[in-house]
């Protein structure tokens, strides 16, 4: 079943607008919704987003508990801020690999409204205004013209959400198909083994060159591939001979007919490993 991916500041409105979706679609579908939040999974908000290796586990516990949820008869909403456009992409890999549509909903409000609806609210619930500033610098907007952000919904203060819409969108439409990297590949040609050492250290040495300049959160262009390998963080070379030899052990398992298609498949493969 789909998933509904939110994201916004702090106190943008996000709550709100999933109980609106979640009572649109109980009362409209016989579909059970389930929403995964901060507070489902335990996370106290002023101490793990004030220290970024907990903000990495609360990111992972959210994932984690999302994964568990989507089966065929539930739709899950993750209620959380999804400020990282790295992040959207592994849920989007998620759903790639679970089979199921997905949306993104942006609660696009201004910063000092936020601000303003943060103060108002029980102080055992504010954020601290260190914390507050500090998310807000580091949201990364969703953007449409991404796999991952697509289709993307922007509510603004005041707008109505489009919970019919939203519904065609994640009942609707087909879901994207899976990584060539984990589906069965037909016989290859006589060369196959010489394309797939040379193609496969070709991404590796691009990727070491382009570290060089880039800076993690970068996507790395990398020739021959249509999708672009995220850099996560700074991979070594030995990190990244692990990967190749366990990429190259599987694809001689299971071998392309079409060498063209290594490139693109190895760089899905690394988009997976390398968290």
């Amino acid at each position: 079943m789909p998933l509904v991916v939110l994201c916004g500041i702090p106190c943008s409105g996000k709550s709100k607008r999933v109980e609106e979706l979640k009572k649109h679609v109980e009362s409209t579908t016989d579909r059970p919704v389930h929403v995964v939040s901060d507070e489902s999974v335990g996370i106290d908000k002023n101490a793990v987003y004030a220290d970024s290796r907990q903000e990495k586990d609360a990111r992972a516990k959210l994932k984690s508990a999302t994964e568990k949820k989507l089966t065929k008869e539930t739709v899950v909403i993750l209620d959380s801020f999804n400020y990282i456009k790295g992040y959207r992409y592994e849920l989007f890999c998620l759903i790639k690999l679970l089979q199921t549509p997905h949306c993104v909903i942006h609660c696009d409000t201004n910063p000092p409204v936020a601000s303003q609806w943060n103060q108002e609210r029980e102080s055992s619930e504010q954020y601290t205004q260190e914390i507050f500033d500090g998310l807000v610098m580091r949201f990364e907007p969703p953007d449409s013209r991404h796999r991952w952000d697509s289709p993307l919904f922007t509510i603004q203060t005041g707008d109505e959400l489009p919970c019919q819409d939203i519904c065609d969108a994640i009942f609707h439409r087909k879901a994207p198909p899976p990584n060539a990297s984990t589906q069965t590949q037909p016989l290859s040609s006589t060369n196959f083994l010489h394309e797939l050492d040379k193609i496969t250290q070709e991404v590796v040495n691009t990727l070491l060159d382009a570290q060089k300049t880039a800076v993690p959160g970068d996507y790395i262009n990398i020739p021959g591939a249509g999708d672009k390998l995220y850099l996560s963080h700074v991979v070594t070379a030995p990190e990244l001979r692990r990967h190749r030899r366990q990429f190259i052990t599987y694809t001689k398992m299971h071998p392309v007919d079409d060498t063209s298609k290594l490139a693109n498949i190895f760089v899905q493969y690394l988009n997976n490993s390398i968290k």
